[in-house]
């Protein structure tokens, strides 16, 4: 997995930096959520993707209750710093709402 640098990364007045999680294989955009350095830290460490509930407030790991993880790949920052694509396996949807997607057609 390609190291991201949490250290140098912009991250915005809460703390949080914007994911962008794109499905590995087909390249298919999944979902955008926020994470912080900790959470990132974690996802380096356990090689499955979690975030930062900012409704919740709290740490939240993809698919620790649906069963649905997202397995990380690589991890890559902007040119700017400030935000993360993470290339990913899905193991079920990747949206609450049970599409693959949480970027749907109009």
């Amino acid at each position: 997995m390609r190291e991201i640098q949490l250290e140098t990364l912009r991250y915005n007045e809460e703390g949080l930096v914007p994911v962008i999680a794109q499905d590995a294989d087909t390249r298919e955009v999944l979902m955008m959520a926020w994470a912080n350095q900790e959470t990132l830290a974690e996802s380096i460490a356990t090689k499955k993707m979690v975030y930062f509930s900012r409704s919740r407030n709290q740490r939240w790991m993809k698919g620790e209750t649906s069963g649905n993880f997202q397995e990380i790949v690589s991890l890559s920052q902007d040119c700017d710093g400030d935000a993360i694509l993470a290339l990913v396996k899905t193991h079920g949807p990747a949206c609450h709402n049970g599409t693959n997607s949480c970027f749907l057609e109009a």
